[in-house]
């Protein structure tokens, strides 16, 4: 919430404090806010000296400017900064040398140009129009009208538009249905859901330059790095999906026309070369149909977020800790789920729990390492931003293979108190079984801590003994990054994207191959260049990485499966098709769990928090048949 309307506000004041640079060598310029509501712009920057030759004024229905109104006058320090009030007649709620309130209906243009020349508007000198998240809520064509009379009737005028778009992937249908059920239908986004048809729309109607930036872009290149880092390191964060998702739905775009020289403020040239999102992988117009699995009611307690899924034997998936529904209540999850594949149906049900004692704690972005048939090693996670979870968990299960009643599944916790180990503080990070000279070890690597917002450190950890081990590593070291996938190929561990330290997506794969001495690090190349994502997840099927889901700042689509051949390096980008689901498919912070024989990919929960737009969990487990991506293979 906090990042969000940050950056709105960051964008905003970016714009006007650049029309106002560009335009102080004139006489007069003027600031006309539609829709401003109890905006403090004009005092924020009346306060600060930058209006020494700006009349700025605001526009509301007339029952918000008689508030606002109201509220100025009863408030000294604002009273004062605008000076003596003069007469208020017909639309105009408040009126000042340099601030005039206007109480007229946007919608209705003439009521509005009329009381625009009763405040004393000139026509003639540089205006800025503002419209933050106003015009949407107008019907199209009383929008457009008045996009369009700006640019008819101001000689030298600017605009900066800021608003909602791609209504139609997850994130956007959520962000549709909140505002559906509030009464407030976002009517621009059916008309005009992209940064290109927003361009077009206002080049048709006068203006004659126009940009348009989302807001990952705008945080990445508008804002300067220091004063980004500022940001990020204001209060304990953890939500950089939920983060870079509402940035890819909102936009700002500014538009001129007869400015000289021209007003650029969000430079296109500069930028258009430097987004980290590439030409993306060879796309393919094949989908991949995805199938929910068909147990809505038991399969509730599995509407979670960064949990951890394992295939611990054949047909049998254990899944742990992540933020889900469970007991009636949004809360860290308590409870281990299973889900056993029986005669061609999954079932899914509660895990008896002996011995947690107070060692669970619920945790998140922790591993699970299956590393027997009988036994798997929990890593890491944590309990809250600023939390790191108690440290590893050995979770024991039955010894047969056939036990296939949930009735009878159970899991034992076994205390690791005593151990100590620098790899188990961290969450985010991934953990893959490699064999050293006939050892088995976990190798650990990246994710975050409390203290550092990401990390480029491994350990090789012995899978008997719990101890870190120094093995021999050679070659170029990446760059530290958590939220990565990581997956066994040829004895060692295929590291793909993930999120770097200045929380951009990285596009990079590395193989860190075994040696004779130990491992080394070796990149592989893609083509095209594999587009950056991180909070995906990621399986390797003989000489094939499949990547699935994740976050990236691509923003025209989102991820479906990319499929890395790693003897070419060549990418192929595959859809999912939901046309079979009532629900969004949101594939970020999901866990998945390959089975090779049948060649079904298995999907389990996944969502997360959409900014003010509610929370969101992918409703069940979702299958996906990849005999047509992996034919031959």
């Amino acid at each position: 919430f906090h990042r969000g309307y940050y950056v709105r506000a960051r964008a905003v004041d970016h714009c006007v404090q650049d029309f106002l640079l560009k335009t102080q060598s004139c006489a007069r310029t003027q600031i006309l806010s539609l829709g401003a509501g109890f905006d403090s712009l004009y005092f924020r920057l009346k306060d600060v000296g930058l209006l020494s030759h700006t009349v700025v004024c605001e526009v509301d229905f007339p029952n918000v400017a008689s508030q606002k109104a109201a509220l100025i006058k009863g408030i000294k320090e604002l009273s004062s900064l605008v000076g003596d009030a003069g007469e208020e007649l017909g639309a105009i709620a408040f009126s000042g040398k340099d601030y005039k309130l206007l109480g007229v209906d946007l919608s209705e243009l003439s009521k509005l140009e009329k009381a625009l020349q009763e405040a004393g508007l000139d026509k003639e000198v540089p205006t800025l129009f503002l419209a933050e998240v106003v015009l949407t809520y107008m019907e199209n064509s009383r929008s457009d009208a008045l996009i369009q009379w700006a640019a008819e009737h101001f000689s030298q005028a600017c605009f900066v538009l800021y608003e909602q778009m791609h209504p139609e992937d997850p994130f956007g249908r959520v962000m549709q249905r909140h505002f559906s059920q509030l009464n407030s239908t976002l009517h621009s986004l059916a008309q005009y859901p992209d940064r290109e048809t927003q361009r077009r729309r206002f080049l048709q109607r006068g203006w004659s330059e126009c940009s348009v930036m989302d807001m990952n872009e705008f945080f990445t290149f508008c804002v300067p790095e220091d004063e980004q880092r500022r940001v990020q390191a204001l209060e304990p964060f953890d939500e950089y999906e939920e983060w870079h998702l509402k940035c890819s739905h909102y936009f700002v775009l500014t538009a001129a026309k007869g400015m000289k020289p021209s007003w650029t403020p969000l430079s296109p040239d500069s930028f258009c070369l430097a987004v980290p999102c590439g030409d993306g992988p060879v796309s393919t117009s094949e989908g991949i149909t995805a199938s929910a699995c068909g147990m809505q009611v038991e399969a509730a307690a599995l509407r979670r977020y960064g949990h951890h899924s394992a295939l611990i034997k054949p047909n049998v998936i254990f899944t742990t800790g992540g933020f889900g529904e469970e007991d009636g209540q949004h809360r860290r999850m308590r409870n281990f789920h299973v889900l056993i594949k029986h005669e061609g149906c999954w079932k899914a049900g509660r895990v008896k729990m002996e011995n947690c004692g107070k060692r669970w704690d619920g945790r998140l972005y922790h591993t699970v390492s299956p590393l027997s048939n009988s036994r798997a090693l929990m890593v890491g996670g944590r309990t809250s931003p600023s939390d790191a979870a108690l440290g590893m968990l050995w979770l024991k299960f039955p010894e047969s293979s056939t036990a296939l009643d949930l009735q009878d599944f159970t899991v034992e916790l076994v205390d690791l108190q005593t151990v100590t180990d620098p790899a188990a503080p961290r969450w985010r990070h991934s953990a893959t079984e490699v064999m050293f000279r006939g050892e088995k070890y976990l190798f650990i690597y990246g994710g975050r801590t409390a203290a550092q917002p990401v990390l480029g450190s491994w350990h090789f950890l012995h899978a008997e003994e719990l101890s870190c081990t120094v093995i021999p590593v050679e070659g170029p070291v990446p760059e530290g990054r958590h939220s990565h996938s990581a997956c066994t190929w040829r004895g060692g561990v295929l590291i793909a994207g993930g999120l770097g330290a200045a929380e951009q997506p990285l596009g990079s794969v590395f193989f860190l191959r075994k040696t004779e001495r130990g491992f080394q690090w070796q990149t592989v190349e893609t083509r095209p260049p594999l587009v950056p994502r991180y909070s995906h997840t990621a399986h390797v099927h003989e000489e094939k990485l499949l990547l699935v889901g994740g976050v990236w700042f691509h923003s025209s689509s989102v991820p479906g499966i990319t499929v890395i051949d790693l003897m070419t390096g060549l990418c192929t980008d595959y859809m999912i098709s939901v046309e079979h689901l009532e629900w969004p498919l949101m594939l970020h912070n999901h866990s998945s769990v390959f089975l090779p024989d049948e060649k079904e990919l298995l999907l389990i929960g996944g969502g997360g928090n959409c900014f003010s737009f509610g929370t969101h969990f992918n409703t069940e487990p979702v299958s996906l048949n990849l005999s047509n991506v992996l034919i031959g293979h």
